[in-house]
């Protein structure tokens, strides 16, 4: 910035000159301090302008930064929302399997029974009919026996 070099050169001009016996003065080169200061009042609109370009730069910059940021931040609560929600499906599946799997082992359990009782009853019936016919064969077979001994006995009557 030029205005500004221009005046630390007129400081250091007054800060270097010699002073006035018994007094605060000094003793400056007239033309030589205003052709300084005339350099810098005329540099100074423009090291203005500068200035100012810079700080709008530097504005666009941070507005920049701070909506980059807002974007981001809004980005990663997405993000993080879509994460649980995931979260939630996963557990909520995971719930339903679990459901699922319960009521098939209940339903399995309850048919097992019912097939086992069924097999039961039937086997029961046919232990029924077994004995039955056990029985009537023992008796026909008494019958058999019983009626070859009355044909011995006849034939034993009939020698005599």
């Amino acid at each position: 910035m030029e205005s500004v070099e221009k005046l630390i050169t007129a400081i250091t001009i007054v800060e270097e000159a010699r002073s006035v016996p018994l007094s605060a003065s000094c003793v400056v080169h007239r033309g030589e301090l205003l052709e300084i200061l005339d350099g810098a009042r005329s540099a100074l609109p423009h090291d203005l302008a500068e200035a100012q370009n810079v700080i709008a730069g530097r504005d666009a910059i941070v507005a920049q930064g701070q909506d980059s940021a807002e974007n981001l931040v809004a980005l990663a609560r997405e993000e993080v929302a879509r994460m649980v929600e995931q979260t939630s499906i996963v557990q909520a599946a995971r719930d339903e399997a679990q459901r699922i799997m319960d009521e098939v082992r209940e339903t399995a359990d309850r048919e097992r029974d019912e097939v086992e009782a069924y097999i039961d009853s039937r086997l029961a019936t046919l232990e029924v009919i077994l004995n039955k016919t056990s029985d009537a064969v023992a008796r026909g077979r008494e019958r058999l026996a019983g009626a070859h001994d009355n044909d011995a006995l006849s034939e034993l009557s009939a020698d005599k």
